[in-house]
């Protein structure tokens, strides 16, 4: 059966270069607010035109000039620069060491367009994003490779940037002092080895399908296909994750193997080397959940299913995974007993036909620049209401994703590309989230209106190994001290828990 998925795919092999980061520059003296003009930077992280599409430009960030009466512990209060002589990229976001390291201060970038040469007005770019990870003690967050990180910025098209990093402002403190009391202040250092990451997505996959013709067991339908559901499909207990691979740039090519595996993880459910996974009616969605035999499913979810149709999903070939990034197995949990809607916090200014570069953006930013396996996300969803798979393993399968620290077992992530704090989410949407988590959640007998208990893997709400009662579909800030998914998305999921359980025939 593997020799018959492995030869019913044809895709294109390519190369990624993967490069480690480079030791931080020594930070200096405190700063001003000023924006300084750094030499080329000969460890910046670039794939030549013949490797895979895509690259990173990784920039080390240096202290900025500051007044010589300044006093600052640590690392310089300000770091930045200015540079005109990139590449192209469409996606930024600054990295730093040590991923348990909070940077506490604000982060801005503008950037000079592509073609016109107009630069854009300064813009923040959001510092709290490390409850988007993998749980503590797991393989993906012990691997060495993962770094903090802000979360993504979507600037479009671009080829000049500038970037300012200030600290916190001072915090006031009282000292007791030989002649009483005294009012001292201490500037919050920034942490270790920032740097800029620049995020060329590379180009558009093809728009037109193009899965070979099916075999003629393909061509039986769900019958035809039974064997490989059942072998492809079937309960999988909980896997450990391989050791992380060589990033050097001589990495042996495995774009093919991998995205032979990526799609075959969806066998049943769509032809092999598809673009989307069509959407179902509410009959065959019912026919459908009996054969894919998901673990623990109620016996009554058997006989009188719940669930809603299922969605049309694009898959990862069909929004131009890389697969050669990612590692290469899969880890799955038991079963899904909750969904989490976030925001990527990526902006608001794309267009629904750049949500494919987008996430391409962000599966390489999460991936190279931060360090985890695959992208963190399970599903990713356009302001058109499309739904996206996100990381590698199949959708119908509960594949273990890095989206809500300490709650990643036994849920799915599902991100909303945008920034929701005081932006309304559309209600295309909003309509997607319920028409997934009807869907997604039925597999596995769970009611979009309900509560369920899932076990903390530890974070900054709960300690690890509580047992919290959540709702079915909460949103990340239900499960960790956060903004996301935004006020203004947050507040939407009481609509789409509702409308989740019609959608299932609550």
């Amino acid at each position: 059966m593997r020799g018959f998925l492995a030869s019913s795919i044809g895709v294109t092999c390519a190369a990624a270069l993967a490069l480690p980061l480079t030791p931080p520059a020594a930070a200096t003296t405190a700063a001003t607010v000023r924006t300084a003009t750094v030499l080329p930077d000969a460890t910046a992280r670039q794939v030549p035109s013949a490797e895979a599409p895509g690259s990173t430009q990784s920039l080390a960030l240096a202290p900025l000039p500051s007044p010589t009466h300044d006093r600052v512990r640590g690392p310089a209060a300000e770091q930045g620069l200015s540079r005109q002589d990139v590449r192209r990229f469409s996606l930024v976001g600054v990295i730093w060491d040590d991923p348990d390291v909070e940077l506490h201060g604000r982060v801005q970038v503008r950037t000079r367009a592509a073609g016109t040469g107009t630069w854009t007005d300064w813009q923040d770019v959001e510092t709290h994003n490390g409850d988007h990870a993998a749980d503590p003690g797991t393989a993906e967050r012990t691997s060495g490779r993962v770094r903090g990180a802000t979360a993504p910025l979507w600037v479009g098209d671009s080829d000049g940037v500038e970037v300012r990093v200030r600290a916190e402002p001072p915090a006031p403190r009282v000292e007791d002092t030989a002649r009483g009391p005294h009012t001292a202040t201490d500037t919050a250092p920034l942490p270790s080895g920032l740097r800029l990451e620049l995020v060329d997505p590379g180009a558009e996959p093809p728009t037109t399908p193009d899965a070979e013709p099916p075999t003629p067991d393909a061509a039986l339908g769900a019958a035809g296909t039974r064997q490989a559901l059942q072998a492809l499909q079937a309960p999988q207990a909980p896997q450990a994750p391989q050791a992380p691979r060589d990033l050097a740039p001589t990495a042996e090519p495995v774009e093919a193997p991998a995205a032979t595996d990526a799609s075959a993880a969806n066998a049943g459910l769509a032809p092999l080397g598809a673009t989307e996974i069509p959407a179902l009616t509410r009959q065959e969605t019912e026919q459908e959940l009996l054969t894919l035999r998901t673990p623990q499913l109620p016996e009554e979810q058997r006989v009188k299913p719940k669930i809603g149709p299922r969605p049309r999903i694009v898959t990862r070939r069909g929004w131009g995974a890389n697969e050669s990034l990612r590692e290469r197995t899969f880890v799955y949990t038991k079963k899904v007993k909750a969904a989490f809607v976030h925001h990527t916090a990526s902006g608001n200014g794309y267009r629904c036909a750049q949500a494919s570069s987008v996430i391409r953006g962000i599966y390489r930013y999460h991936v190279r620049s931060m360090g985890w396996r695959d992208i963190g996300y399970n599903f990713l969803v356009d302001k058109c209401g499309n739904i996206y798979e996100g990381r590698a393993g199949g959708v119908a399968k509960p594949v273990l994703g890095a989206h809500t620290l300490g709650f990643n077992t036994n849920s799915a992530g599902i991100a909303v590309l945008g920034s929701f704090g005081s932006k309304k989410p559309s209600a295309a949407a909003v309509k997607a989230i319920a028409r997934l988590t009807a869907w997604k959640l039925g597999l596995h007998g769970a009611n979009p209106r309900g509560k369920t208990y899932l076990k903390s893997g530890g974070g900054n709400l709960y300690r690890k190994g509580k047992n919290v009662r959540l709702n079915v579909i909460s949103g990340h800030r239900d499960g960790f001290a956060t903004a996301c998914p935004g006020w203004q998305l947050y507040r939407k999921l009481g609509s789409a828990r509702s409308t989740a359980a019609r959608y299932q025939g609550r």
